[in-house]
């Protein structure tokens, strides 16, 4: 079997800093996969990094079986910040974009999206709070039809009671044979939807497991697991 990611030896440098070293990493399909780390771990770099977004790295990067840059982005569907959209965009005009531009992207499955997160076709991208913006852009990365979703920080200008909501909604909106990866502030709100947690320390892969075999092997929850990696990490030892 195919795996959806393989990541071979990989090392990332960005103003002659080290960003991430030796990173190994294998993931199969169909599994929802939570990236944790500490802010400025390396969580949004390493996705850049899979999607082909940061360039000159060193090591592998198979999505799909695909090792080159531009066809690994077909198979990737990444939640980025809009920022090639000016303003005044209405959403209704980004909606059209991705469909042109993305031949996996579900019009019905967006319009089933837009409903359940009240988006709104006739808003303009610059009227939209940091909250409305993150469901626009989960609606916009679930639309896809692919075989690997990258979601960075999703929640973090949305309310409790929504991210619960949406949590379990994207349940429905991921074919069973795609893989979900999802950083997140919130770990105890998407631990329910986890079956694999992979962290990131010392600029490298510290951990990769399933859930169910870290409760069991570590005696406690993945929070507390998370929390007690990170209780004696200083605060110089976190890259930027």
């Amino acid at each position: 079997m195919t795996k959806i990611l393989q990541i071979n030896d990989l090392t990332y440098r960005k103003n002659n800093q080290t960003i991430l070293k030796n990173v190994n990493l294998s993931l199969d399909k169909g599994h929802f996969v939570g990236l944790a780390g500490a802010n400025g771990a390396g969580k949004t770099t390493l996705m850049r990094l899979i999607v082909g977004v940061a360039k000159g790295y060193q090591g592998g990067i198979v999505v799909n079986g695909q090792p080159a840059d531009v066809a690994r982005k077909s198979f990737v569907s990444y939640s980025d910040e809009l920022r090639g959209f000016k303003d005044s965009t209405s959403i209704k005009d980004i909606q059209l974009f991705y469909r042109l531009v993305y031949p996996d992207f579900d019009s019905e499955r967006y319009q089933e999206l837009a409903e359940f997160l009240n988006l709104t076709g006739t808003k303009r991208l610059g009227s939209l709070s940091k909250g409305m913006r993150e469901r626009l852009m989960i609606a916009l990365t679930l639309a896809r039809k692919a075989p690997l979703y990258l979601l960075d920080e999703p929640f973090s200008g949305i309310d409790v009671m929504s991210r619960k909501k949406i949590v379990r909604g994207m349940l429905n909106w991921v074919d069973q044979s795609s893989t979900v990866i999802i950083s997140s502030h919130h770990l105890e709100e998407i631990t329910n939807i986890l079956d694999t947690l992979v962290i990131i320390k010392d600029q490298t892969i510290f951990d990769c497991r399933s859930t169910d075999e870290l409760v069991e092997q570590e005696h406690c929850s993945v929070e507390e697991y998370f929390e007690s990696i990170y209780d004696t990490l200083p605060e110089d030892d976190v890259q930027k």
